[in-house]
């Protein structure tokens, strides 16, 4: 499904594109005076003829070609675990070393007070 977007070709986007236009376009002629307030017809016409046309000579075959089935091969593989590893032993490095700070947290004494 190469080319889709939430599922949906680029054929629903020019459609829907297509009626934006059109309907912002019917917005603003409603708004002029004249013989240009009638063109809304003939944009409303138009927009209904290159929509009909966009859904009834469709590009695509009725059914889709079946799809190659594809093999994934893990080139990285030892490097990923080479990875693993050392991130694994940076870990329980730093895991030692916190728990030797909070174990071995120094209690420093009171100053003595003399008068």
């Amino acid at each position: 499904m190469a080319g889709t977007v939430l599922g949906v070709g680029a054929g629903v986007f020019i459609l829907a594109l297509l009626w934006v236009a059109v309907l912002l376009l019917c917005v603003l002629l409603s708004r002029a005076s004249g013989a240009a307030r009638f063109s809304v017809i003939f944009l409303f016409f138009g927009a209904v003829i290159i929509t009909s046309v966009l859904l009834l000579f469709p590009r695509a075959g009725e059914f889709p070609a079946p799809e190659v089935e594809v093999k994934i091969v893990d080139d990285f593989f030892i490097g990923r675990y080479v990875l693993l590893a050392f991130l694994s032993a940076i870990f329980l490095g730093g895991l030692f070393l916190v728990l030797i700070h909070y174990v071995l947290e120094p209690i420093y004494a009171k100053p003595l007070h003399s008068y």
